[in-house]
């Protein structure tokens, strides 16, 4: 499909996101776009974030690390070597160096260079809500981009990591913030510590009783697509998908397929 073709849902206002996202009682459902929409563009891209912008998706996950000199920028792996015409630990390398880079989509090199975590930010006010995957534990420069750009009241934080979710809320009680949990007592766990503003579990613990839990203290539950539901919404199996990522009541799913998610949503009456 060329992207040309592709239905456009209408720009949301950040606000409106904001105000579902901090009501645990609503029944509709976010959608988030992993590493962007990254079908057409490379994923971790301005592009990819424009396009989840011009979508009208709720959230877009991204992944930040810091270079040498201490800008966050955008990538997921441990190496560049996937995602860039580079190689090595993007983190040993200054932001200039890193310019000189272009990423790489589905294995052929593109125009678009590595993007700043500020320039993502700046993109993103006023029309979309961002998931901070933190990829380093850097996190100093991190919080400095956010609270320059005034973009605290649409970037949340995520880590497995408690203990970086913990300098995070040091830092300023008011950052949102997902931490992630493996099992229902680890959920209980992270929402004793933080009170967090959404709690991402998985499906092996995706129970009535942990939802209630976590919605019990007025959070969201994020839940991903990826892999088999992100599969069935691809082959046309909407009701099943949707049947397996609600039952129990999640209300945030990440996915690789933003359009398709937020299609059958609205059509479900969800969204």
């Amino acid at each position: 499909m060329a992207v040309g073709t592709l239905t456009a849902f209408g720009q949301r206002n950040v606000e409106e996101i904001r105000r579902e996202f901090l009501d645990t009682d609503s029944r509709v459902v976010l959608v988030a776009s992993h590493r962007a929409v990254h079908h057409y563009f490379p994923e971790n891209s301005l592009p990819a974030v424009r396009e989840a912008i011009r979508l009208g998706i709720d959230i877009v996950e991204i992944d930040v690390k810091v270079s040498k000199d201490g800008v966050p920028f955008l990538m997921h792996d441990r190496t560049m070597d996937r995602t860039t015409t580079g190689k090595g630990d993007p983190e040993e390398f200054t932001f200039i160096e890193l310019q000189k880079l272009r990423l790489v989509a589905n294995g052929k090199e593109t125009n678009e260079k590595i993007p700043a975590l500020q320039d993502v930010l700046n993109l993103a006010k006023g029309h979309i809500m961002i998931d901070l995957d933190l990829k380093t534990d850097r996190l100093d420069a991190i919080m400095a981009v956010v609270k320059k750009t005034g973009t605290q009241n649409i970037a949340f934080f995520f880590d497995s990591d408690y203990e970086a979710l913990a300098e995070v809320e040091q830092a300023d009680a008011d950052y949102m913030l997902m931490p992630r949990a493996y099992s229902e007592a680890m959920a209980d766990s992270a929402i004793i510590r933080f009170g967090p503003e959404v709690v991402h579990i998985d499906s092996k613990f995706y129970t009535p009783e942990v939802t209630r839990l976590i919605k019990g203290n007025k959070a969201r539950i994020w839940i991903n697509a990826l892999g088999e539901p992100d599969q069935k919404l691809r082959s046309g199996k909407v009701e099943e998908a949707l049947s397996d990522l609600l039952r129990f009541g999640a209300n945030i799913v990440q996915t690789d397929e933003p359009e398709l998610l937020l299609d059958a949503l609205k059509k479900a009456g969800r969204h």
